[in-house]
């Protein structure tokens, strides 16, 4: 079911996360292997992907993206953060970027935005092997802001828990909070089980497979939200430009909180 526009700006968000896989539209497991030199080497059909993909993005009012580029050899050194953003007419946006391989890569997250954050916070994620990252952008001031932190986990259980439990500690010192992004594990697994215990982040209220995108079996992309955030509509959307498929929220705000 495809979002409507808010009627109520301020009051109601609508939240998208998507690892975009660097803009390559990888739709059937075979594409892991004859897409493969796209991770490397510019491509025109790439652009033509992001294209599509942003169509899907002009619809949310936050938009967090894993897997993209700043500009290297592989992308025609095209910014996709910033392409995205022009193309489905974001004011705002943000890049982080965690793992800088110079001109073969420029790796890492990137967030979209109709409001202007009051503050963005990038956070390096610990692990054995660096280019993970959390990116942490607070809309207003005081205990009524809104803070949304956007991260991409690591595959291995034990460096995401030591990732969660950072996240944890970020997460604790804010009211009102989204966390959402690829987080390479289930909402069941054993290091989000303790990420909701030692926080205030909710469970989510159902089961939403997002991965692999042509046949989806596994809940690894989340959109999670502290309790006092009102849900009223989770989604996985049915479009297949990448790997993975994008997560929609749309939230109910407390009247407290003002996006400017």
């Amino acid at each position: 079911m495809k979002p409507q526009p808010s009627t109520d700006a301020g009051h109601r968000l609508r939240l998208l996360s998507y690892n975009v896989q660097v803009g390559i539209s990888s739709t059937r497991p075979s594409h892991y292997l004859t897409k493969s030199w796209k991770h490397f080497l510019p491509a025109k059909r790439r652009m033509e992907n992001l294209d599509r993909i942003a169509q899907v993005l002009r619809e949310y009012d936050i938009v967090g993206l894993q897997e993209l580029d700043a500009g290297s050899h592989r992308t025609g050194y095209v910014h996709l953060t910033e392409y995205l953003a022009q193309k489905a007419n974001y004011p705002f946006w943000h890049h982080q970027l965690n793992r800088n391989i110079g001109r073969i890569a420029q790796h890492g997250n990137g967030l979209l935005s109709r409001f202007r954050p009051s503050e963005v916070t990038e956070h390096k994620l610990p692990g054995m092997l660096p280019g993970r990252g959390a990116l942490l952008s607070r809309y207003g001031h005081g205990e009524d802001a809104l803070v949304v932190i956007m991260a991409h986990l690591a595959l291995g259980s034990r460096t995401r828990q030591r990732q969660l439990d950072f996240i944890a500690e970020l997460v604790n010192q804010h009211r009102h909070v989204v966390f959402m992004g690829d987080l390479n594990c289930s909402h069941d697994c054993r290091e989000m089980l303790t990420l909701f215990r030692k926080t205030h982040l909710r469970e989510p209220d159902e089961v939403l497979h997002t991965f692999p995108s042509w046949r989806p079996e596994r809940n690894i992309d989340h959109i999670l939200v502290s309790r006092e955030l009102t849900v009223e509509r989770c989604q996985v959307l049915n479009q297949a430009h990448s790997d993975h498929l994008p997560i929609a929220m749309e939230l109910k705000l407390p009247q407290s909180i003002i996006l400017s």
